[in-house]
């Protein structure tokens, strides 16, 4: 299970009322909403790849 770090996000209640609408429509919570687009944005400026485990462990076993 990976590790998650909590922080306060403050947010204008209309952007809000948005993601929750939008969460319900994907049935998702609202952190998982926000996660999950924070997630497209990072992937499509290339500014993170999530590694899969197969990727982690052919990583593991080069390096032994």
């Amino acid at each position: 299970m990976s590790k998650k770090k909590a922080f306060v996000l403050r947010i204008d209640p209309k952007k809000l009322d948005a993601v929750e609408k939008w969460a319900d429509d994907e049935f998702r919570s609202i952190n998982g909403q926000i996660e999950w687009i924070l997630d497209q944005a990072l992937r499509k400026t290339r500014r993170f790849r999530k590694r899969s485990s197969q990727q982690t462990n052919e990583d593991t076993e080069i390096k032994k």
